[in-house]
């Protein structure tokens, strides 16, 4: 029962992602500014995002505590899983991709749960940031779909994996 459950989904998760993926023939400045927006979750400006305010005052710090906190329990909890899954990317299974994949697992999006981490981390501290946050930690992780580097059901992985490490950092504190 569950194997056929599994490549059900699987096969949807494709559909929907060829769906989504920009066509090898989009504009350059199409792919440039997808290309951008997904590297807002990237490492450097991760961590940079999260660490950065932490000697700032007040609500900065406390949200750059959480932000870095969550970051790095969601990061340990993505390595994790991708190194036990080992879903194929989908530019190995023969899918078109914009960018260089950053390794060759898919499953979840580190990205995706790196950009939830910061805005979950700093929309707690900060509420009228929340929105404006979650917006673009969605949209960062739409572009790996975008890009052809995830499948959708990675990237809704890897936002649930940083918003269960954001709960859990927010009730310790």
């Amino acid at each position: 029962m569950t194997a056929p459950l599994l490549v059900r989904l699987g096969a949807r998760d494709r559909e929907l992602m060829l769906r989504c993926v920009i066509p090898p023939t989009a504009p350059r400045r199409s792919r440039l500014a997808w290309t951008a927006i997904t590297h807002l979750g990237g490492t450097g400006p991760s961590v940079a995002a999260a660490a950065v305010p932490w000697f700032a005052c007040c609500e900065l710090h406390a949200g750059s505590r959480v932000a870095l906190t969550t970051l790095v329990a969601s990061h340990v909890a993505v390595q994790l899983v991708k190194r036990t899954v080992v879903r194929a990317r989908p530019g190995r299974v023969g899918l078109h991709t914009a960018v260089r994949e950053p390794d060759r697992f898919s499953f979840p999006s580190g990205h995706a749960a790196a950009a939830m981490s910061v805005a979950l981390g700093y929309g707690s501290a900060i509420p009228s940031l929340f929105l404006p946050l979650l917006a673009l930690a969605l949209l960062v992780g739409f572009s790996r779909v975008r890009l052809g580097v995830h499948f959708p059901g990675d990237v809704l992985a890897g936002q649930a994996i940083a918003s269960a490490a954001a709960g859990l950092v927010l009730l310790a504190t």
